[in-house]
């Protein structure tokens, strides 16, 4: 099993920037997707951004315009470029691969703190 690890949480302060890293123990290759997920206390996890294997990403209406989803040339790691950062982006952030229906990985999770 491909083990995934998020990197490049912290705090900013509105306006800023953070560029989080989800990096593979394998190729990412052997995802069919992998997407970036949040979730704050008390609060179902929600879908953030995905980029599949093949074909166009996809954001959350909330973050469009604002993060980008990306990978690496080596295809181990993946980016999530948060410009323009809002307090309502506090969240810890996951890191997600999925392989089928049934197979998925999970990073252990970053925090990303947004101060007014």
């Amino acid at each position: 099993q491909v083990l995934l690890v998020e990197s490049g949480g912290g705090r900013v302060q509105a306006g800023g920037s953070l560029r989080l890293s989800c990096t593979a123990s394998g190729s990412i290759f052997s995802f069919n997707h992998m997407s970036w997920y949040r979730q704050t206390p008390g609060k179902t996890r929600e879908l953030v951004a995905t980029i599949p294997r093949s074909g166009e990403t996809t954001y959350v209406d909330s973050v469009k315009g604002r993060f980008t989803i990306s990978r690496d040339n080596a295809n181990t790691t993946v980016y999530l470029q948060m410009n323009n950062l809002k307090p309502d982006d506090t969240a810890v952030y996951y890191c997600r691969g999925v392989v089928s229906a049934l197979t998925d990985s999970w990073g252990q999770g970053t925090q990303v703190t947004v101060s007014s």
